[in-house]
């Protein structure tokens, strides 16, 4: 959804919305992203993980009903370069899971923050979220092991 605002004289803001966001994502150091809302944690990988992977060709989800502790290995992403598991940022219930990955799934490689996200779940415990990186951590995070 886009939408144009004015706000006096030749003064124009744009609002934009996002389907997958819906908070500010958190990170993890295996290169994992969640957004939650209202319980629920959308889970993707980071820009630097699909760049780092290059051209991503197969993606393996859990099933939805599958329960994940903190740092539970739930899958897999394929490129051309390397294999690289995927790791579960919180404790849950995997509620959802993104069926557009199986007939495409460079979409991590085109929209990993949007269309490209891997697994919906539940939050079992809101307060692990505190153990990961606001995005300018990440950014420090990021920058320490390319060095």
């Amino acid at each position: 959804m886009r939408a144009t605002l004015g706000a006096g004289k030749g003064t124009l803001w744009t609002l934009r919305t996002c389907n997958a966001l819906f908070s500010v994502p958190k990170f993890t150091d295996k290169l994992e992203w969640v957004a939650t809302d209202d319980g629920i944690g959308t889970v993707g990988i980071s820009n630097f993980a699909q760049e780092a992977l290059g051209d991503v060709v197969y993606c393996i989800l859990p099933e939805v009903g599958t329960k994940l502790n903190i740092q539970d290995e739930f899958g897999a992403l394929e490129s051309v370069k390397a294999a690289s598991e995927l790791y579960s940022p919180l404790s849950g219930e995997v509620t959802e899971i993104n069926d557009a990955l199986t007939e495409n799934p460079g979409l991590n490689n085109k929209s990993c923050y949007e269309d490209g996200w891997l697994i919906k779940k539940t939050l079992s415990n809101p307060l692990e979220l505190d153990e990961l990186m606001s995005e300018e951590a990440y950014e420090k995070y990021i920058k320490s092991i390319e060095d």
